[in-house]
């Protein structure tokens, strides 16, 4: 027995879909149902850019089918502007802005920081003891929001996990003490494909992967998708994946949920991407 591997796409509108994954002919308003009925989960990226509302966010719910799961890019106030300083009321905003609306389809936040953003260990502890771990501490952290345009959502019905990632790109995240920070905290070191970062240190009790896909080519080589298929599987059974570790691997590793999405590099060709890795791994969508 694993934890479940989720394979998916961030976002779901792209132009180019529209030629080589979208079939002729379909609407743009069908293409979120029928992109979910084939992956597992899709990362929202709107919500980097902007608070959404919550009416959206049931919209995007209800034409998903009913195992699906959105993971919700943090909002750049938090990550870009900010920085993590001071962010205890752009927190609460963001939850309150509407995210809750997705109910049983919540995911996990994915907090994703700048590249040339360094590691500031008092700065990085404060946020982390921000973050709500469970639907109560969602509900108590989005009450404590301020001046939103809309009216507060306030409603964690269909909740019952709240898990968070983090993203880093700068080499001096690469201590001990920050992988001991995100285990204290159980925030998911997100892990990549790429030159930037190296590292797959595991933290929390599920895994968050954002890969790049490959680039130069129009979609991953076979012995490439055997690859991510094998790495996907060892997350998801516990087992070591062999990479590059801050911090020595656990002994035993746990059984881990993964949620894993393929992104910007190579977006032209993520679906299928996603959808070859699946099939390595016998997987099916949820509408399948």
């Amino acid at each position: 027995m694993a934890g479940t591997i989720r394979l998916g796409t961030a976002g779901w509108v792209f132009e180019a879909w529209r030629k080589s994954y979208y079939p002729d002919g379909l609407k743009q308003k069908d293409e979120l149902a029928w992109s979910s009925a084939r992956l597992g989960n899709i990362e929202i990226n709107a919500t980097f850019y902007s608070h959404q509302k919550a009416a959206s966010f049931e919209n995007w719910a209800g034409q998903t089918p009913d195992s699906f799961v959105f993971s919700v890019k943090g909002h750049q106030l938090v990550t870009h502007i900010k920085r993590l300083k001071d962010v205890e009321i752009p927190l609460a905003n963001f939850f309150a802005s509407g995210v809750m609306a997705l109910g049983k389809k919540l995911g996990p936040f994915c907090w994703q920081l700048p590249g040339n953003s360094k590691y500031d260990p008092e700065r990085m502890e404060a946020f982390l003891a921000l973050l709500p771990q469970t639907p109560e501490a969602l509900l108590a952290m989005a009450g404590r929001s301020q001046g939103l345009k809309n009216e507060p959502y306030l409603d964690v019905t269909g909740i019952t996990r709240v898990r968070h990632a983090i993203e880093v790109r700068h080499d001096s995240f690469a201590v001990p003490q920050f992988i001991e920070q995100l285990r204290k905290y159980n925030v998911a070191l997100v892990v990549s494909d790429t030159s930037d970062w190296i590292y797959v240190d595991q933290t929390a009790d599920f895994a968050y992967a954002r890969l790049q896909g490959a680039p130069g080519a129009e979609a991953y080589s076979t012995e490439e998708r055997t690859k991510r298929g094998q790495w996907l599987a060892d997350l998801a059974a516990g087992r070591p994946i062999g990479w590059t570790y801050i911090t020595a691997p656990e002994d035993d590793p746990p059984e881990r949920d993964v949620f894993a999405f393929f992104v910007s590099t190579d977006k032209e060709h993520a679906p299928e991407n996603a959808r070859a890795v699946m099939v390595e791994l016998g997987l099916k969508g949820p509408g399948e």
